[in-house]
């Protein structure tokens, strides 16, 4: 079997997916993007590829270690995610051509299904907890938030009084058993970290995420010192050798590597294995699509350290198009009581609706993030 064709197609809300076509008609699918960067990935992607048409699909470290060390510069998001997105297209060919789900490839799952929250939002904290009560009436035992707006490297104590009140008002909303993680994305320095850290212990959270930026672990050691709330990071770290730093300064309990940023279903088992010998969990990260959420699934079904799965059924992002609309089967995430099943066709065990996807790309997307400033005017992190 040889690879003859890889095609991409940009779809709303904001995503890029990947087919790859064989000559003996087996094909695999991906979804290689950077949210705001899909564009750059794109062409990325058409770069690879001049290395894998003509190659076995099946040879996948070997391609992976192909394009991570053959182009001799390495890492990053454009390159790790256009790897992620090829590799688990790669891994939708193998298990197709022998019959098999991708976790039985990868070894057999030691579950089958798992926890999933969902995401929560609003302006007001009366809103934000109307919105958590409706999640646990849908049936979801865990919830993520926001944690907080623009902050500035020291900011007022009137913002740590909002971030509290709008958290508690969840917490009341919902009772002190449903998880509730609080993602900070990285908008949070150091001297206001300490603070927030502090105020948050008493709502028994189920991680903080990001409090500051991966890039400041040093930060991050000071920040959680005194803090029995577990630490979550990893979206926006690309390799094995990104994780290495976080495993070895032992600054976080949780780690969420992007299956579609971080060198795909290849890598992010590699990354599993080595936090589960630092008895750190995981947790994947994907606010992105269908293609993305199944391959976090192959990775958890095989990773006994794995616990709980992002989704982006509903996400704020997906106002053009949901988790759903590009499957030709819509039942295959069979969620029920706060778990999702771990999918049992071959490949990726999902099936895409290749005209949606099509009629989809004609309109594409042009997504880019957010850009804040401070009052002051300088630019915020978003």
């Amino acid at each position: 079997m040889k690879i003859k064709a890889l095609k991409t197609f940009l779809v709303p809300p904001r995503w890029l997916f990947l087919k790859i076509e064989t000559d003996e008609g087996i094909c695999g699918w991906g979804e290689p993007v950077v949210e705001g960067r899909a564009h750059t990935v794109q062409t990325a992607v058409e770069e690879l590829a001049d290395r894998l048409i003509g190659a076995d699909p099946l040879r996948i470290e070997d391609l992976w270690q192909i394009m991570y060390r053959g182009g001799f510069y390495r890492g990053g998001p454009i390159l790790m995610s256009a790897i992620a997105g090829i590799d688990q297209a790669l891994w939708d060919i193998k298990g197709r051509a022998y019959g098999q789900p991708v976790h039985q490839l990868l070894g057999g799952p030691c579950r089958d299904r798992i926890r999933i929250y969902s995401w929560i939002g609003g302006d007001r904290p009366e809103d934000v907890a109307a919105n958590a009560r409706a999640a646990v009436a849908n049936g979801f035992t865990a919830l993520k938030m926001n944690g907080a707006e623009e902050m500035q490297i020291v900011d007022g104590h009137h913002k740590i009084d909002h971030i509290v009140e709008t958290i508690g008002a969840v917490r009341d909303a919902v009772g002190p058993h449903v998880g509730l993680g609080v993602d900070f994305h990285g908008r949070v320095q150091r001297p206001m970290a300490k603070i927030l850290i502090r105020e948050l212990e008493q709502f028994r959270l189920m991680f903080i995420e990001e409090p500051v930026l991966s890039e400041n672990l040093d930060a991050l050691a000071e920040v959680i010192r005194n803090s029995s709330t577990p630490i979550a990071l990893g979206e926006r770290l690309y390799s094995r050798w990104d994780f290495k730093q976080v495993f070895e300064s032992r600054v976080a309990d949780i780690i969420q590597p992007d299956l579609s940023h971080a060198g795909g279903i290849t890598e992010c088992r590699k990354i599993a294995a080595m936090a589960e010998a630092y008895d750190v969990a995981l947790a994947p990260h994907c606010p992105l699509g269908p293609i993305a959420l199944a391959s976090c699934l192959h990775v958890d079904a095989v990773s006994h350290n794995a616990f709980i799965q992002e989704q982006s059924l509903g996400i704020h992002y997906n106002n053009d198009s949901d988790l759903l609309d590009y499957l030709a089967d819509r039942s295959v995430f069979a969620y029920k009581d706060g778990m999702v099943e771990i999918p049992q066709g071959p490949g990726l065990g999902i099936e895409i609706d290749e005209d949606a996807v099509i009629r989809a790309a004609e309109t594409g997307h042009r997504w880019r993030s957010p850009l804040w400033r401070h009052r002051d005017g300088s630019v915020a992190e978003w």
